[in-house]
């Protein structure tokens, strides 16, 4: 396993961590976790080096978090450097920090967390966070030792609500989506650089796209990439686009076979920075301008149409998940996305076409979300039903 320093701790971080958002699946346990099998495989890629595992408060409604602590009996737990996360999106009042970190430490079974994130930041949950001084009760948690490291995990629109992020409070590690197909998305490779600038450790999600860069891909691209005179697998060359920026601490995979933890243990043993030379960087550029051609609305997602929108419907989001669903072929995936990360559907569009008069891209929006809610079926997006901030501020 390949190993690189945290550069707010000095500690050693495995470059491969374990993403525990998609362990095995049961159809007969309460939270869907197939529990035997997800303990015995997170203690084969502890076994082989890996010492960072990731979880969250909201994944399988908690069901992650106490798997894990199943997993970390037997001395395991003390191999490992565990994470999770404060639910922003669910944060209704101040005194909820301390509850959602109790629970979470409580299915955890520790009595500390060493990584703790305010989980998918978002500008709308952002006033939020300002409102009740959630970095002061996280710096107030570490000071009592209670949490380790504190920071965030991004999901942003731009660089710039990233670099606000950053430099509002002293946080020793950041969480953000990156792969060769998103360097310009949400915090980016600019972001990247800007913590890594600051001695902020990253930690990197996403690394392979959520399986879309490895699975169904289009005939195109497999043709494409045959071209190439370097041959690799598509989760080699996804890995190892991560590896080779110095920035990066921790990439996580969200692994649920002992194929995918052997593969990218095997992979990530010898990827370092500067393990992709310029005509292979080159490669994969061309290789996401070839995926780019497969999308169906040439969107820049510079959101200029949410902003009069009267039901406030997240468009670009939208229409970022339907090109993603076309260019990966990957429509079941789009339509669980869209029913977790969603909160306005697009079946709420009422035609005003408000948007398309300022779309700089002079799309047909208003047919674009008809065509959206009709490929998504309309989903009921349950998942929000209970979580409204909005009267909060």
């Amino acid at each position: 396993m390949n190993f690189r320093t945290n550069p707010k701790t000095g500690k050693q971080h495995s470059l491969l961590g374990f993403g525990a958002m998609r362990l095995p699946r049961s159809e007969t346990e309460p939270d869907g976790i197939d529990t035997e099998a997800s303990v015995k495989l997170l203690r084969h890629a502890i076994d082989n080096g890996v010492n960072y595992i990731d979880t969250a408060y909201t994944y399988n409604e908690g069901g992650s978090e106490k798997v894990l602590a199943q997993a970390f009996k037997d001395g395991y737990g003390e191999k490992v450097m565990v994470a999770t996360k404060l639910p922003s999106m669910r944060l209704l009042k101040p005194e909820e920090h301390a509850e959602f970190l109790e629970t979470s430490m409580q299915r955890l079974e520790r009595d500390n967390i060493d990584f703790y994130l305010l989980h998918g930041m978002k500008e709308r949950y952002w006033p939020i966070i300002q409102k009740f001084d959630t970095a002061s009760f996280l710096q107030k948690k570490k000071d009592e030792g209670v949490i380790k490291n504190m920071g965030f995990a991004f999901h942003g629109e731009t660089f710039e609500f990233f670099k606000e992020m950053i430099d509002y409070a002293p946080w020793d590690f950041v969480q953000i989506q990156l792969n060769y197909m998103d360097a310009d998305f949400q915090a980016g490779v600019k972001g990247l650089q800007y913590a890594g600038s600051k001695g902020i450790a990253v930690i990197i999600m996403e690394p392979l796209k959520g399986g879309k860069l490895t699975n169904n891909i289009p005939q195109p691209i497999l043709d494409y990439m045959d071209q190439f005179d370097v041959k690799r697998t598509p989760a080699d060359w996804g890995l190892r686009w991560v590896a080779n920026h110095p920035e990066v601490t921790t990439i996580l995979s969200g692994m649920n076979t002992f194929e995918m933890v052997d593969e990218n243990i095997k992979i990530l043993s010898d990827a370092d920075a500067g393990c992709l030379d310029e005509k292979e960087i080159a490669l994969l550029d061309k290789v996401a301008v070839e995926y780019r051609k497969l999308i169906p609305y040439q969107c820049t997602s510079c959101g200029y149409c949410r902003r009069d929108c009267p039901q406030e419907i997240e468009i670009p989001l939208i229409i970022g998940m339907r090109n993603d669903a076309s260019m990966f072929n990957n429509h079941a995936g789009a339509k669980f996305e869209i029913s977790h990360m969603i909160r306005k559907p697009p079946s709420l569009c009422v035609g005003c076409k408000k948007c398309e008069e300022i779309c700089p891209q002079h799309l047909k929006v208003s047919e674009i979300m008809k065509e959206c809610a009709e490929f998504y079926e309309d989903e009921s997006l349950q998942y929000w039903k209970d979580f409204d901030q909005k009267d909060l501020l």
